[in-house]
């Protein structure tokens, strides 16, 4: 399976990127491009262990419905999230905050099975990797500057 890890150096505590990473109202801020929205289950405030929440958004053109939920939580290293229902076949995405100097490390890693079988193969070499890993990056960098920022 697929798997894009980024990694991204944040000037604040690491507590504040963890609830910003977790914060359902800061991920529709931090998703502006796909107009993303919380449609079902959790929709705003900080997603806990066994949390779902339902994401409506634009993706390649196509207006999609996914359900994730949070399946492991240490307060303030890291969460889990699994797709419970969407486009891919499945997907984890483990996110992972450490202290460093200077601020914290936050680690995105996202393991994933595209749909449809060897189509989803094809999709994913031509773009779909791609396409995700710009997504992850453009929303690891508005948290980053949410949290640099925040008062």
């Amino acid at each position: 399976m697929p798997t894009i890890r980024i990694r991204t150096f944040i000037k604040a505590d690491r507590s504040i990127c963890f609830d910003l990473a977790r914060d359902v109202t800061i991920h529709t801020l931090t998703t502006g491009n796909t107009n993303e929205r919380a449609v079902a289950g959790v929709t705003h405030g900080l997603l806990e262990l066994h949390d779902t929440v339902t994401w409506e958004a634009t993706h390649l053109g196509v207006k999609q419905r996914l359900t994730a939920q949070i399946v492991d939580l240490n307060v303030p290293a890291e969460f889990t999230d699994v797709m419970v229902n969407g486009a891919f076949h499945s997907f984890t995405h483990v996110h992972q905050f450490h202290e460093v100097s200077g601020g914290t490390m936050m680690t995105d890693t996202f393991t994933y099975k595209a749909p449809l079988g060897f189509l989803g193969h094809i999709a994913n070499f031509l773009f779909l990797k791609a396409y995700m890993t710009r997504f992850l990056k453009q929303r690891t960098q508005e948290l980053k500057h949410l949290a640099e920022t925040q008062k």
